[in-house]
């Protein structure tokens, strides 16, 4: 019978000891935490005003490794989304805008100064540099976040890190899952489950279905 006991547990990170389970599983638990479970980053940028020193792709690559927090029960992948649309739709899609003015002196653009139409979907700090404005200069421009996997690219990870390591015992495994804050590591850990249970009962099927033939 597998037993799971929670060593450590924060709202970042979580350390449970795994026990009863093949070493396969419990490697595939923790590689689904970093590659399967969705998140929410910016992927689309439409650049209205660039003054700054920074290239428009600079920008835009720079804005893409925010992290944002993320909801999963209100949005879907957009291939899943039933709006067929490749704008998107409010179910898997946020907007958020940048309007920022260096006036009477330099200014460093933050995190902070992203505004999104659901303050739900923000950046997990408002500290996070941007780019830097010399007196005149401006960035006006939207951004378009999406729920994506780490497995397409890495802004789309939800853990910075997903460790297995043995236990003390055989047949005892450590699991440590830290996030960047786009979603709470307990719940990275549960929807990695999910996720390979999934992905085995479609094997599972597919196996049965070529069996029959």
């Amino acid at each position: 019978m597998p037993k799971v006991k929670v060593l450590q547990e924060s709202e970042d990170t979580i350390v449970l000891q795994l026990e009863g389970v093949d070493r396969s599983y419990a490697n595939a638990v923790r590689r689904f935490a970093i590659s399967e479970v969705p998140s929410m980053a910016i992927d689309d940028i439409v650049i209205l005003e660039n003054s700054s020193v920074l290239y428009d792709e600079i920008l835009a690559h720079r804005l893409g490794m925010i992290p944002l927090k993320t909801d999963l029960e209100r949005y879907v992948l957009p291939e899943k989304c039933d709006c067929g649309s490749p704008l998107g739709c409010q179910k898997c899609r946020v907007l958020l805008v940048l309007d920022a003015t260096a006036k009477d002196k330099p200014r460093t653009v933050l995190s902070g100064d992203l505004v999104s139409e659901d303050r739900d979907i923000s950046p997990v700090s408002p500290n996070i540099p941007i780019v830097k404005l010399a007196v005149g200069q401006s960035v006006k421009l939207e951004a378009y976040a999406r729920l994506g996997r780490g497995k397409e690219h890495a802004k789309w990870q939800p853990a910075t890190a997903s460790v297995l390591t043995e236990g003390k015992g055989e047949g005892v495994f450590v699991l440590k899952v830290e996030t960047s804050g786009t979603l709470p590591a307990k719940e990275i850990v549960t929807r990695s489950i999910e996720k390979l249970e999934e992905k085995l009962k479609e094997l599972q099927k597919e196996v049965e279905e070529k069996a029959a033939q």
